[in-house]
Order: structure tokens, then sequence, then C-alpha cells
């Protein structure tokens, strides 16, 4: 099996630093994934801080199944990464990330959410799923988070944090940066918040789907 191109650790590498440049986790928490080929992705190794990243902290694992191919520890979500990119040939990175306005809102009760308060998010992100708090790094969550996964671009864990997806690192991260907005929106509007109206969320949604928008 030939060697990863320079290139494309160098990109990875720099991608985990702007998602830490955004504001977008804290130290070690959140992860990033890239495919690399048909068998392949790059994930960040276990309990690195994605804004520190070298290329000696990036596991190469098989998406088949997750195993390691280079002897360095991937992120305990390994199990979610590989199944969201053996599940959606559309979709070539995946980050999970740990936003202060999202991840408050994770903590709430899932029915008094209404996300679609800009355009963005019907546009660009779609229609949000969640699972509930079940533990970091086990199967049952990678499972859970997998199955979301196949027909939506966010989803939310409960107590925990968000996974987005893009058919590349700049729209994943977008996806992320998109949210964490309407996420603020949502807190600081609080009751008096008003959505986009449902024929909007219809003529927007149209609009993603004539574009074939789903992981781009």
């Amino acid at each position: 099996m030939r060697d990863v191109p320079n290139e494309v650790y160098d990109r990875f590498v720099e991608a985990c630093h702007d998602v830490d440049r955004r504001g977008l986790l804290r130290c070690s928490c959140g992860n990033l994934s890239l495919r690399v080929d048909a068998a392949r992705m790059l994930i960040t190794a276990t309990g690195s801080w994605m804004g520190k990243l070298t290329r000696e902290q990036v596991a190469v694992c098989r998406i088949a199944d997750g195993a390691v191919l280079n002897g360095r520890k991937p992120s305990s979500e390994v199990g979610f990464h590989a199944g969201i990119l053996r599940s959606r040939a559309d979709v070539n990175a995946v980050l999970h990330f740990q936003t202060p306005f999202a991840t408050a809102l994770a903590c709430r009760p899932a029915d008094a959410i209404d996300y679609a308060v800009i355009p963005e998010i019907p546009f660009y992100v779609g229609p949000v799923a969640r699972v509930p708090y079940l533990l970091p790094g086990s199967a049952e969550l990678a499972a859970a988070v997998t199955e979301a996964m196949r027909e939506h671009d966010m989803v939310i864990m409960a107590n925990h944090g968000q996974v987005t997806v893009g058919a590349d690192l700049d729209r994943a991260i977008q996806n992320a940066e998109f949210f964490e907005l309407a996420c603020q929106v949502v807190l600081i509007n609080g009751p008096s918040l008003t959505t986009l109206p449902p024929e909007a969320i219809q003529q927007i949604g149209a609009l993603r789907a004539g574009t074939g928008r789903r992981g781009v």
C-alpha cells in the first residue's frame, strides 16, 4: 500500500489548526478525519490537541474497521469516523466539535429547539439529528452516530458535542461555524426568538436538494 502523500498530511494538519483558531473546540476535545482513498483515512491521534497537532500525531486507519495502519493510536471516536466514511460515499471529512453555544443546547431537551433561524442552516446543514448520551468512545455511540448520519449532515450527541461532515475539510468546518452561529442566535434571543417560516425552509430545502448539497 503506497504512502499517504505529504501534501495530504499537510492539508489535514492545517485544517486541524484552523478548527482550533476558529474556537470550535477546547484543548484535547474534538477530532477530525479525512478520507485518503477508498481504503484509508487520516484521523487525529488520541489525546492530541488539534491546535498544536503535528504530522506525528496523525493516525492512518482502515475505513473498513478502524484498524491502525501506521502505529499511532487514533481518537477514541474512530468508530463513528470510520462508520460515516463507510456509509456515506459523498463524505470525505468528518469533524467532531464542541463549541460553547451548540454544546449548551446539546444539554437541553431536544424537543425545545428549532435551529432554523438563519438561511445557512436549511441550505448548508439541513435537518439536524440527535442521539442520546452514550459513553464517549463506545461502540454504542459509534453505531448511533453512524446511523443518524446516514440521512443527516449534523448530529448532536446529547451532553457531549456535535458531529458534522463535508465533501472536503473546508465544508465540514463551514457547517460547524454556521451551526454554532445559529445556536448562538437561539440562546441570545431566548423566548423572543423568531425562526424562519415553514415556507422559507421549504424553499431553501428545495434549493439545497437541487444543488445536491447533501454532504457538500
